[in-house]
């Protein structure tokens, strides 16, 4: 039985029933799961864990993600499944009445729709860009005439490809896409004898005229801030290249899909490029519908044992351990100094061999690799921070199965979560990973109070000082960004790129085959030339040291020397505001 199955009650779930759920979602023979095994040491993630604890809770059980993470074994979580009057127990449960939606009408934006809707204005600091993605696939023999037909009824399949942003901060699905159709690059001539290289050599002194025209739209596109009043919100277009090769250029705002989104309208994008007739038709229950379900769940403020005023009351009591800012890097300008905000990314693959020993290291630590990752960039950012405390901005892919529909839905269902790091201490590394891992489960566990909200209170608390959490950690693990079916059909990811306004450093992972890409979007004119290259090959070499055939993972971590040189170099400034 499925996990997020919300017509069994969990209090009738049986040990294989639970058993069951856990091996379907990490892909693995229910007969290797014992009752008493740690399940991260099987693979179980924080992205898998919120999953089964939103399904569980529709069916009915008192349980969050925090309890499940706290003992994560089969037979513990099937006696937290089947306490008695769970249902009754559970605000927000089964048997609430859904919320009715008018279909078409103008809706609310979620608390990061609207940070990332007011940060795109000029007049905001490290503001003029959208919340934007940038990809590029390289291919061979894709059809215009095809790939245009698969864009219009992946458009129309999902709502949220319709959206316009309207003036009164409100969002609005609209009939039809207004996407003007495929703009297609012809550049198979570029190159050739009599094209554009051979009619102006001065121009062109490296002969590489189809390079040039590539990145003319590379450049053209890769900062784009989409016209979301306008509807918007994507763009597909196609260059034709010599010997059949194509390049697909995707531009999405992020006000519309998050990372998984990608994925889905990926996924989407092949099927109905190579058999129209196999994507599901358009269903009925929308983002709309969605985010009313999803606000009747967590209950209203006034309510003191819904899961919002819980959350409320959990933020407020942890105000005081919270630190005020992001790393306090060295900086060239102040934010507000800037007069364009502009990312550019640098990244590199962290090979198969070196992940696999991280992942077998984490998984018998009772570890995940996300948090892994995440004490290695916190270590990192610390060694050139001058303050040993502060917050990161870890973005959650907070998709609560609430219909059956959801899985497969394009929208934004980011929720934000602050992560306090604190290294005035050495630590062994294990034990720093576990310290962040337990502190993200906590928060996670509280995201219906709104990292806005939090950051608001934290200033009220400090007297109006500024604060804010600039640098961000993203982690997908939970499955393949680029599915093989669009990578047969359509091409490889071959670049990307992502901007955030009021981002100072983000960083992203993604699953690639065996290995993991990580890559840093960055606002390069803010940092001292040369130091985010210092402090990415620093990150690099540490996680290299990690998945080496020495096991240091009881020792602190050692980040390469030389930081605190590098740290000394430049003024360094408070973290970005909330004002």
């Amino acid at each position: 039985m499925g996990a997020g199955t919300p017509r069994t009650p969990a209090a009738e779930l049986s040990l294989e029933d639970v058993r069951q759920a856990v091996a379907g979602l990490l892909q693995a023979d229910p007969g290797t799961i014992g009752d008493a095994d740690n399940l991260i040491r099987h693979g179980m993630d924080s992205i898998r864990m919120m999953r089964l604890a939103g399904g569980w809770r529709r069916s009915g059980a008192d349980v969050s993600f925090q309890k499940l993470a706290e003992t994560p074994t089969v037979e513990q979580w099937h006696r937290l499944l089947t306490v008695p009057a769970a249902v009754a127990a559970t605000p927000g449960a089964t048997a609430a009445v859904r919320p009715p939606v008018e279909t078409g009408a103008p809706f609310e934006l979620t608390p990061v729709q609207r940070a990332y809707w007011i940060g795109r204005g000029d007049d905001m600091a490290l503001g003029g860009v959208g919340c934007h993605a940038y990809l590029e696939f390289d291919g061979h023999a894709v059809e215009p005439g095809r790939l245009e037909a698969a864009v219009r009824q992946v458009s129309e399949r999902h709502g949220m490809l319709r959206a316009t942003f309207l003036d009164d901060g409100r969002q609005q699905i609209l009939d039809r896409s207004p996407w003007p159709g495929l703009t297609v690059h012809d550049l198979t001539a570029a190159g050739e004898p009599g094209g554009a290289a051979a009619a102006d050599p001065a121009a062109d002194p490296a002969g590489d005229a189809v390079e040039q025209g590539l990145a003319a739209v590379r450049a053209g596109l890769s900062h784009r801030r989409l016209d979301v009043a306008a509807g918007e919100v994507f763009d597909v277009q196609l260059s034709l290249l010599p010997g059949g090769r194509t390049r697909i250029h995707l531009n999405i705002d992020l006000l519309v899909a998050d990372v998984a989104s990608i994925e889905v309208l990926l996924a989407d994008l092949a099927t109905a490029y190579a058999a129209p007739e196999r994507l599901a038709p358009v269903g009925d229950y929308g983002f709309a519908q969605y985010l009313a379900d999803y606000r009747a769940s967590a209950g209203s403020p006034a309510d003191p044992a819904g899961p919002l005023a819980a959350a409320q009351r959990y933020w407020k009591e942890l105000l005081p351990e919270l630190p005020t800012g992001g790393p306090r890097l060295p900086l060239a300008k102040r934010p507000e100094e800037l007069g364009r905000t502009r990312f550019s990314r640098r990244s590199f693959v962290l090979g198969a061999q070196e992940w696999q020993r991280i992942t077998a290291r984490a998984r018998e630590h009772g570890l995940t690799t996300a948090m892994v990752l995440a004490a290695a960039y916190a270590e990192v950012l610390g060694a050139w921070s001058e303050e040993p405390a502060f917050l990161l901005n870890v973005p959650l892919f907070d998709r609560q199965p609430l219909d059956p529909a959801v899985a497969g839905m394009i929208a934004d269902f980011t929720n934000l979560v602050l992560l306090p790091v604190d290294l005035s201490r050495p630590a062994p590394f294990a034990e720093r990973v576990r310290g962040l891992q337990r502190s993200v489960q906590r928060n996670a566990s509280h995201a219906q109070y709104s990292t806005l909200n939090v950051l608001r209170d934290l200033r009220r608390a400090h007297g109006g000082r500024r604060v804010g959490a600039p640098v961000v950690f993203a982690c997908n693990l939970g499955s393949e960004f680029v599915a093989p079916a669009f990578r047969a059909e359509l091409g490889e990811l071959t670049w990307m790129l992502s901007q955030t306004p009021q981002v100072w450093l983000d960083h992203q992972v993604y699953r690639t085959d065996d290995s993991v890409q990580l890559a840093w979007d960055a606002v390069d004119e803010l940092f001292p030339a040369g130091l985010l290259d210092a402090m990415l090959g620093a990150y690099r070499a540490l996680l290299e040291r990690l998945g080496g055939p020495e096991d240091r993972w009881h020792l602190p971590a050692e980040v390469a020397a030389g930081a605190a040189q590098d740290r000394g170099a430049a003024a360094s400034t408070a973290a970005g505001a909330v004002r």
